[in-house]
This record gives structure tokens, C-alpha cells and sequence, in this order.
């Protein structure tokens, strides 16, 4: 029984420590500039200020939970287009590896490559699995455990939380 103790005591230290710096809620969206998977560069902070938009964190394209994060979204992706949502996944892979990922998979949304931690530090965060929802520019909800197949789900039903108007 210390053992289990011990281990939930470690266990929630470290997520403690790990969620602690994350962006919080009511935050202005990151001004930046980014790479995306076509080698284009990005206004981020622009292309946050104007309707609902998600940006969803996964560790490395092509892994068994990333496909799924990924592919949960691609599959959400009408009823999430149907609500003006617009989305970009953040990884630390190169261009290269995010183009490779998005063909591969057929995700119908934007890859940004974080190879320099530059987007995951202006979140202040790991590079672990979490989503992001902006509305106009500013953060209006965050999962900083995100699931893997359920993404779309968790997106969805946060939308549906904030409102007719997200």
C-alpha cells in the first residue's frame, strides 16, 4: 500500500510539474512565425485571430497514438468543418516528415513543423500530446492530457460546452 501511495504521489508530482507552465485560459495566441508541411511559412498568430481554430500537440508523426490523434481528427474533420473549425497539428518532425504524414494518412488539415520547440515553447509546454481551441485569437479551452482516438470527440464536445457561438 506505501508502494501504490508513493507511485500516485511521484505520478502526480510529475504531471503537476509537466501541466503546469501550459498556456493558460484567456491567453492571446502565440505571435510567430512557423514552417508547415509544404514548406511555407506561417503567420500563426494571424492565422488564429479569426474564427475557431485548434492546434493539437502529438509527439512524432507515424506512431501508433499520433496516427490516431491524427486520423480522429481526419475523421471528425465535416462535423468539425461544418463548425468553421480550422486546425493545425504540431510536431517536432521536419517538413519533410509532416508532408510524408499528412499524404500518408490523408489528413485534410495543416502540419506544422517544430523541429526548434519554438511553438511548443511560446505554449510553454512539453512535446506531449495536448489541443488547443482558440476563438479570435484567444484560448478558450485546452486538453492537456489529450486523448488519442478520441480527439475529434473531445474537441466536438468542448465546442459544444462553449457554445452556439465557438
Amino acid at each position: 500500500m506505501k508502494m501504490l501511495f508513493a507511485l500516485v504521489m511521484v505520478f502526480s508530482f510529475i504531471t503537476s510539474f509537466l501541466l503546469a507552465n501550459s498556456l493558460e485560459l484567456g491567453s492571446p495566441a502565440p505571435q510567430l512565425k512557423v514552417l508547415t508541411d509544404e514548406g511555407i511559412t506561417l503567420d500563426l498568430g494571424e492565422a488564429l485571430s479569426a474564427g475557431t481554430t485548434l492546434v493539437f500537440f502529438y509527439p512524432k508523426a507515424m506512431t501508433p497514438g499520433c496516427v490516431k490523434q491524427a486520423c480522429s481528427l481526419r475523421d471528425g474533420w465535416d462535423e468539425l468543418q461544418a463548425r468553421d473549425v480550422k486546425i493545425f497539428g504540431v510536431s517536432k518532425d521536419t517538413v519533410k516528415t509532416q508532408a510524408q504524414f499528412r499524404d500518408k494518412y490523408t489528413l485534410p488539415f495543416t502540419l506544422l513543423a517544430d523541429t526548434d520547440r519554438k511553438i511548443a515553447d511560446a505554449f510553454s509546454k512539453p512535446m506531449i500530446r495536448q489541443a488547443y481551441l482558440f476563438k479570435d485569437g484567444i484560448l478558450v479551452w485546452r486538453d492537456l492530457m489529450a486523448a488519442t482516438s478520441k480527439q475529434a470527440t473531445d474537441v466536438l464536445a468542448a465546442l459544444d460546452e462553449l457554445g452556439p457561438n465557438s
